[in-house]
């Protein structure tokens, strides 16, 4: 009976989430009508909500568990809450972002909760702290301008809590990532990728001369190189080219662009021979058979896992994911693949880009410069993070432990992707204002 359930569920699963990724799509199409988008984010909801309820049927089928209906159960009431909190207070806020971001932590919470319920529970008392917090973030963006007068101070909060890392940091896989406060963690690089956008939006919003060229750049230099010095590779990969993206968009100059990219090959070079540990990452991407036994078992693991499943997936609860080293982190798209599918993979990717698409789609239409800056860099950080994480689990490029945003275990990625999508649905509030205000004219 749980044989015939689990193989049926394959289908539904990605049947539904086949359909709820098309719709997010259909719903960003140009001068489509209102009513239409509408019942698309209703459709969007209701699929969401099944593929919940699906999953957690065949998890309490596999385990006989109880605990696997009280974690769906508060999910539920949880998203719920956030439907209803948002649809009350931010009435003009982005219904595409708000289903995105709770699909992908409903989709990181099933996957936990196979993989380790403990943490999946643990995962989502985090959630909910982390939206009470970030929830009154559009609020704060909506109502209060002075948060471009203090780019300094946004540059000073960075260093020095990378500074702190360096100094006072934990070891992990031979890099110094979080500060340790008893049982607690902290990642400061995740909090700091939100003020460096903040800091280089600022700085060029005052001026794009050639003195604030050199001295913005002196600053984001300083964050990348506290980053390798803390040998946390992965950061400091996504600050770089969130500035690069940032520096030719303020500025329309191509040759800072080549200049930048002509100065990270030559530190990827240095870093590579530098670190013994970026070699043997660089190693077990080339060739990760020939070190299956030591550097190259966690990605050989990994591709395992992603072959085993197949388009369609081997089924929750068939697969072996427990075998792929620090499988609820950074391998966490790994286990997603061997046991929904790589069809559903594919998908989930679709959604990551939807969501891409539209933080700068906000951008593009916003009339207030520094607002633009912050969408553009905020959106680069989010899709760079995404490609840096799929890419290394797919051997696509070396693994560098970048986690998948609202996916992977980790409360601080989670807590600074949650206040990252918050600022955005402000500023499209903010956007939705100014629309109203012109077609008052």
């Amino acid at each position: 009976m749980i044989h015939y359930v689990v193989s049926i569920s394959r289908f539904t699963i990605l049947l539904l989430f086949a359909f709820y990724t098309l719709d997010c799509f259909l719903a960003l199409r140009m001068n489509i009508a209102p009513w239409k988008q509408t019942y698309y984010f209703v459709k969007q909801t209701i699929e969401m909500f099944l593929i919940l309820i699906n999953v957690t049927y065949v998890l309490y089928l596999q385990t006989e568990d109880r605990q696997v209906i009280f974690i769906a159960a508060i999910e539920t009431v949880f998203f719920l809450l956030i439907f209803m909190i948002y649809g009350t207070i931010y009435e003009n806020a982005s219904k595409s972002l708000l289903n995105n971001m709770c699909m992908l932590m409903m989709l990181g919470f099933l996957l936990l909760t196979r993989l380790d319920i403990s943490a999946a529970f643990r995962q989502l008392i985090i959630a909910i702290f982390a939206f009470a917090i970030t929830c009154f973030i559009p609020y704060v963006i909506e109502h209060v301008k002075v948060v471009r007068n203090f780019s300094y101070a946004y540059a000073a909060l960075g260093l020095l809590g990378l500074f702190l890392v360096l100094a006072f940091g934990s070891v992990s896989y031979g890099a110094k990532l979080s500060l340790r406060f008893g049982p607690l963690s902290l990642q400061p690089s995740e909090f700091v990728k939100l003020l460096f956008v903040i800091f280089v939006a600022a700085m060029y919003t005052k001026s794009k001369s050639l003195k604030q060229i050199i001295i913005t750049t002196g600053i984001a230099m300083l964050h990348v190189l506290l980053l390798v010095a803390s040998k946390d590779l992965g950061s400091a990969m996504i600050f770089t080219f969130t500035y690069l993206i940032l520096i030719y968009v303020c500025t329309k100059r191509l040759y800072w662009l080549f200049l930048g990219l002509g100065t990270t090959a030559v530190g990827a070079m240095l870093a590579y021979r530098m670190f013994t540990h970026v070699q043997v990452r660089v190693t077990a991407w080339q060739d990760p058979l020939s070190v299956v036994d030591d550097a190259g078992y966690q990605i050989c693991q990994s591709l395992f896992a992603i072959g085993t499943g197949g388009w369609y997936g081997s089924g929750i609860g068939n697969g072996m994911p427990g075998t792929i080293p620090v499988v609820t982190k950074d391998f966490i798209f790994s286990a997603m693949c061997e046991e929904y599918g790589v069809l559903f993979g594919l998908c989930f990717i679709f959604v990551c880009i939807s969501c891409f698409l539209m933080i700068f789609n906000i951008a593009l239409e916003l009339d207030d410069t520094f607002y633009r800056y912050v969408a553009i860099g905020l959106g680069t950080v989010y899709g760079f993070q995404v490609f840096v994480n799929i890419g290394g689990v797919t051997k696509f490029i070396p693994s560098t432990g970048v986690t998948l945003p609202f996916v992977s275990y980790g409360g601080s990625s989670l807590l600074s992707t949650m206040a990252m999508f918050s600022i955005v649905q402000g500023l499209y509030v903010v956007k939705q204002r100014q629309e109203a205000h012109h077609n008052e004219r």
